[in-house]
């Protein structure tokens, strides 16, 4: 019989990197918003494990700015959005902004269409190459055909 041994253990390094890879933004950044429904407070979007996400207190386009007390650098931003209710298609608008510099930089730009019960959630992982960044802007058009609706955002997630 052959003699085997395991000598590493990946999956455990797997997860434990999957895990610690986030960024608390709790320390790393204040947040600023246009509006936030009191049962849905943005910091529910912002937890790295669970949450009930983030709801705007009023219709129409709305904004949240993450803005890091130190230029982070960011490679992977993840983004999940959740419509169980309205059928309605969502635009929204992910930028930054370098230190020392004022103008935003668009990452991307996407519309999607929720159809409840259907299609209900909407994931987004970007990798990317971010450097200096003072502050990522997420611009939420809740519904493009109509300003009656509200923002939401289940998730957002940022890892170097």
């Amino acid at each position: 019989m052959m003699r085997k041994k395991q000598i590493l253990d990946t999956s455990q390094d797997s997860q434990a990197a999957a895990q610690l890879e986030w960024l608390n933004l709790n320390t790393l950044a204040q947040v600023e918003f246009s509006s936030e429904s009191p049962e849905y407070p943005i910091e529910e979007a912002l937890e790295v494990e669970g949450g009930k996400g983030w709801r705007s207190a009023l219709p129409g386009k709305q904004f949240i700015r993450i803005v890091f007390d130190i230029p982070q650098t960011i490679h992977k931003v993840f983004l999940l959005f959740e419509e169980n209710v309205q059928a309605r298609t969502q635009e929204f608008v992910l930028r930054y902004s370098s230190a020392g510099k004022e103008p935003f930089h668009t990452i991307v730009l996407q519309q999607y269409t929720f159809s409840p019960p259907h299609t209900t959630n909407q994931l987004e992982i970007y990798q990317v190459d971010l450097t200096n960044v003072q502050i990522l802007e997420l611009e939420i058009l809740p519904d493009i055909n109509t300003s009656n609706a509200f923002a939401s955002l289940k998730k957002l997630k940022l890892s170097r």
